[in-house]
């Protein structure tokens, strides 16, 4: 049997006729198959059903878990059983994502099928390795489902945020911040053009690198700290095994020797009580850093205090590791069995590292202090120490006492970091550091949040709320003012027209569109710039205080909008004979109700959609506005405009020659058509609306009607001078 044809796919990288979120069209042909439905195919449903029985939790058009199988046994087509199992490969993977439809195109046998794309990548392999699927369940013939995810999964753990990031950004999601990933690490931009920030993970653009030189710098961080009053463990940077001696001897055994510039744990020794443990572990530390510290050891358990913006967002305790004899097993064998807890792991999404004795000296260590080796067999129920001081992942925000969070807080100013985690080892963390000499051991730059999001015991913890928070004041929405322009005619008129307006408002401002990418009133680059990309790029700048942006019918659909939601939408008219059948749209009615309309509906709730009075297909848009309407028209009796102006709301028209912003019956002249160059002195029509839709999306950013008046009556002659130059360069 022919094969299902991928004919063409396309990345929805925003918003699109489909769904708020960037997806993957792809269109497929499925030839024959169109005569075989899944109720007609000998054993197909089970066989699709054993290989992924998770597929009972797909409600599809039922809206009841088990509607997606309802529909297989009734029977439905590939595509639409290509979606399903292109979602639930993500899902499996670790990429949940439950948007996805299917829909016949007007070729028999040729169907669309989008699914929610959180990486394109990820989503074009789970495409391709569904439609396989889906042809050996049809064909019968066998299909490795477990190497498929494993596959996928390989691919999300190195291509996808990493946990620490990704709740970041969830978190700037719920307050609806956009987000924009700047590189294929974590690096990633919330917010748009002068509004945004910028995080890596736990760093944000707030993180001095003087203070993260400070923090890597144990020896220095120790000596500022001191001077501050908060306390430390006395110690000092030893330069040799015996001098290491000689340190510990003059602050007291027990001691800890660590590297002075390691992070994550790795190198350090504790609670050394011998020449030999303290030399031995002085070599292993020297491994792992750049020099090595000898500081007295703190009896306790090692906290980890997550501070941000400084406050006290989370904090997590760890505890010894041990393993339990059964007087069978070798230690080897019994740390085989530890690791086995799925909590543990060398991913950024495991809370818990696995025990690894060729990477961990300071367990060899311990175990050559009870006289043990890998290879001992230790005694029926005998509790065998591997680490004094284990993962920090046991979660104690609630018991640490308000003098501790405080001093964790100056710990972190005194370093310099507006996020940090600071390292304390203290008995009972709920009691304060000086009546245990408990102290300070440690102050990290660009801490993980995995123990505080999945601690291994406890409540987790909203950090990435409590990082967002810092990042951007309640009212901040990391948001600039986005007015965004479609239609059939008139667009990039009407898009250099607000820009302009917007620029002398007195805000830099970002435009893309037909006829180039302009920052302010510089031409950056020239040729149709009314695209993804270029309007991309605009959001990036951070420079950029307002943005206008062209959108053609086209690069909605084979792209989607470059922004997620806009405080502006502008749809100036559909052209009776508009249709784009290369992408299915076979008329302007087609055109308006599946392209334009996306434009509409990305307006923000406290957002204004422009829309043009005397077209009824762009009228009718307006019922799926969030925000307010503001109608344009050239005739002021335009049925659509005076109903809406009965209710008081706003409209922009012309009256005996005079462009009118009205609310209600209250009105303002704006100008004269005759003085505004770009309309020929009011005999080029279609120019006077042009104006008229410039004119209410700029009302509709609160810019003034003295200033749009300047703008209008500004715009044609400064072309008209820009050409009698041009004139004037090539005659002289």
């Amino acid at each position: 049997m022919k094969n299902i044809e991928f004919l063409r796919i396309l990345p929805l990288h925003g918003p699109n006729i489909w769904t708020y979120r960037p997806a993957l069209e792809v269109w497929i042909d499925i030839g024959e198959l169109e005569d075989f439905p899944s109720n007609i195919i000998p054993g197909f449903n089970e066989r699709l059903t054993s290989w992924l029985p998770s597929l009972v939790e797909h409600r599809c058009s039922y809206g009841e878990r088990g509607g997606f199988l309802q529909r297989l046994k009734e029977g439905t087509w590939p595509g639409h059983i290509m979606e399903h199992v292109t979602l639930e490969l993500q899902n499996l993977a670790g990429l949940p994502g439950g948007f996805g439809k299917a829909r016949e195109t007007s070729v028999r046998g040729v169907y669309k099928v989008v699914v929610r794309a959180r990486h394109e990548q990820v989503t074009r392999a789970a495409l391709y390795a569904g439609r396989d699927l889906v042809m050996a369940a049809i064909e019968d013939k066998p299909f490795d489902v477990e190497a498929t995810v494993e596959k996928l999964r390989d691919m999300v753990d190195s291509l996808c945020l990493g946990p620490s990031t990704a709740c970041i950004v969830d978190a700037a999601d719920e307050r609806r911040i956009p987000s924009i990933r700047l590189s294929e690490g974590n690096l990633v931009q919330l917010g748009h053009g002068c509004k945004q920030r910028r995080i890596w993970t736990a760093e944000t653009d707030q993180t001095s690198a003087i203070a993260e030189s400070i923090s890597r710098d144990k020896d220095l961080t120790k000596t500022l700290l001191q001077s501050c009053g908060v306390a430390i463990p006395e110690g000092r940077i030893v330069d040799s095994p015996a001098d290491a001696w000689e340190a510990a001897e003059d602050i007291g055994l027990p001691v800890v020797v660590k590297p002075s510039d390691a992070n994550h744990g790795r190198g350090v020794f504790i609670d050394l009580n011998t020449q030999a443990e303290v030399e031995t572990a002085y070599k292993a530390a020297l491994e792992e850093g750049s020099s090595v510290l000898v500081e007295r050891f703190i009896r306790g358990n090692e906290h980890r205090l997550l501070i941000v913006g400084g406050k006290l967002a989370a904090a997590a305790r760890g505890e010894p590791i041990f393993v339990v004899g059964d007087g069978k097993s070798t230690i080897s064998q019994l740390i085989d069995v530890v690791n086995q807890d799925p909590r543990r792991g060398d991913l950024e999404e495991h809370p818990l590292n696995p025990v690894i004795l060729d990477r961990e000296p300071a367990a060899r260590l311990e175990l050559e202090r009870q006289g043990l080796t890998a290879d001992s067999v230790p005694p029926n129920g005998k509790k065998v120490l591997l680490l004094r001081n284990g993962n920090v992942a046991i979660d104690v925000t609630d018991q640490v006492h308000p003098s501790v969070a405080a001093t964790a807080a100056l710990a972190a100013r005194v370093v310099g970091l507006d996020i940090a985690g600071v390292d304390l080892v203290a008995e009972d963390i709920s009691r304060p550091l000086d009546e245990q000499r408990g102290a300070i051991v440690e102050v990290n730059a660009g801490p993980g949040l995995l123990m505080h999001l999945k601690p291994s015991e406890g409540t987790p913890r909203p950090v990435g709320q409590a990082i967002v928070e810092h990042l951007f004041k309640p009212e901040d929405t990391g948001r600039i003012p986005i007015v965004g322009i479609t239609g059939t005619h008139g667009k990039t008129t009407i898009a250099r027209l607000v820009a302009r307006i917007i620029d002398l408002s007195g805000k830099h401002v970002g435009l893309a569109c037909g006829d180039g990418l302009y920052l302010g009133q510089r031409l950056v680059e020239k040729g149709n710039r009314a695209n993804w990309g270029a309007a991309h790029r605009v959001l990036l700048n951070r420079a950029v205080e307002a943005a206008v942006f062209e959108n053609g019918s086209v690069s909605i659909l084979s792209e989607g909008l470059a922004y997620d939601r806009c405080q502006v939408g502008v749809v100036t008219n559909i052209d009776p004979a508009d249709s784009l059948p290369e992408y299915d749209i076979d008329n302007a009615e087609q055109l308006a109700t599946k392209v334009k309309r996306t434009q509409v509906d990305v307006v923000l709730p406290d957002g204004v959609a422009v829309l043009n009075a005397e077209d009824p297909l762009v009228a009718d848009m307006a019922g799926l506005c969030d925000g307010e309407v503001i109608f344009f028209a050239v005739d002021s009796q335009a049925p659509v405009m005076t109903e809406h102006l009965k209710q008081g709301k706003r409209g922009v028209f012309v009256r005996n020659g005079d462009v009118i912003q009205a609310t209600g019956d209250k009105e303002v002249r704006v100008s004269t058509v005759t003085a505004i160059p770009i309309t020929g002195g009011g005999a080029v029509g279609f120019q006077i609306e042009n104006v008229l839709a410039a004119v209410a999306a700029t009302w509709a950013l609160g810019i003034t009607a003295d200033l749009i008046r300047a703008g209008i009556e500004l715009f044609g002659t400064e072309q008209a001078e820009e050409q009698g130059k041009k004139r004037k360069a090539q005659t002289a």
